[in-house]
């Protein structure tokens, strides 16, 4: 692809890490149509500022930065009026309808991009991107609260940071994973109790989040869910949402999705990060490698996540 230079209100940033996502997968895999093509997936990316385009503060040059998923918004919907522009009708995704970060140089919208510390390596903020980020949302639309019972059902690299997350707020948190090796890492994270798909949680629980990408862990999460609990499902794509009796939903349980999110949670989240500290677990490898990692990432060869480095 040509280099890219920055148009008026964008910065160019030079990609020191991108985080391997598996919405990055499902773009791919076209589970997810396209909104352009061809586009440069990747929306976990970390990044130095190389250059301005026309209305861009030149102070901001040198200066570490994030791009996330939300790449822009109209700013004047009702969606961003009231505080919700992750729900815009115009908004704009890097990797869908942006050119994201599995590149050496990036362009993004100067009021998108988030100030970074400038002490943990690139490679370990990169996760919190994404995976951190829509994490952080969904446990707040779960709506557990510390000392509560919260599930987790699936456990890749959102889960494994969501997990540091509600330990830290005082939750008792159980997992559900079909790997052993995953169960293990989240006893290692604080988890009371860890198991399979098979094997409900001891005890009800007071919320849920589900990850894998698969509707039935929609199910299995309600049916260990308490009266009056919610199950927020961390996912932009499923397979399929299975039937379900209705004595499962009543006692007003809920179902949520969490969809996308703002520039309140990225700072928000960043900063409860650098409190906990957060640890992201994954694996460097070159910018030349991401087909090859998401091959890795579609057949679950990976403890935590990939992240590429150019």
């Amino acid at each position: 692809m040509p280099a890219p230079s920055p148009g008026p209100g964008e910065v160019l940033v030079e990609v020191a890490a991108c985080g391997v996502c598996r919405t990055d997968l499902q773009l791919c895999e076209g589970d997810l149509g396209a909104h352009r093509l061809p586009v440069i997936p990747g929306h976990q990316v970390v990044g130095r500022i190389q250059a301005v385009g026309p209305g861009v503060d030149g102070g901001r040059l040198g200066e570490r930065v994030g791009i996330t998923w939300l790449a822009g918004t109209c700013g004047t919907c009702r969606f961003c009026t009231s505080g919700r522009e992750n729900l815009c009708e115009s908004a704009e995704f890097t990797g869908w309808d942006r050119d994201g970060g599995y590149a050496e140089r990036v362009t993004a919208r100067a009021d998108f991009v988030h100030a970074l510390p400038d002490g943990p390596a690139d490679a370990d903020l990169a996760p919190l991107l994404c995976a951190g980020v829509i994490g952080y949302r969904a446990l707040r639309v779960s709506g557990v609260r510390p000392g509560q019972r919260l599930g987790l059902f699936g456990f890749g690299a959102s889960a494994s940071i969501v997990i540091q997350v509600a330990v830290h707020q005082g939750c008792e948190v159980h997992v559900c994973t079909r790997s052993e090796r995953e169960q293990a890492t989240a006893r290692e994270l604080g988890a009371a109790w860890a198991g399979g798909f098979d094997e409900p949680p001891p005890e009800l629980l007071d919320a849920a989040i589900t990850t894998a990408p698969v509707g039935d862990a929609i199910v299995l999460a309600l049916r260990s869910l308490d009266r009056g609990g919610v199950v927020a499902v961390n996912a932009i794509h499923l397979d399929r949402v299975p039937e379900f009796p209705y004595e499962l939903l009543w006692w007003e349980r809920q179902i949520r999705s969490v969809a996308n999110v703002t520039r309140a949670d990225a700072r928000e989240f960043l900063a409860l990060a650098a409190e906990v500290p957060i640890v992201t677990r994954h694996e460097d490898r070159p910018l030349s490698e991401a087909g090859e990692s998401l091959v890795d990432l579609a057949a679950g060869r990976v403890d935590g996540s990939f992240v590429l480095v150019p």
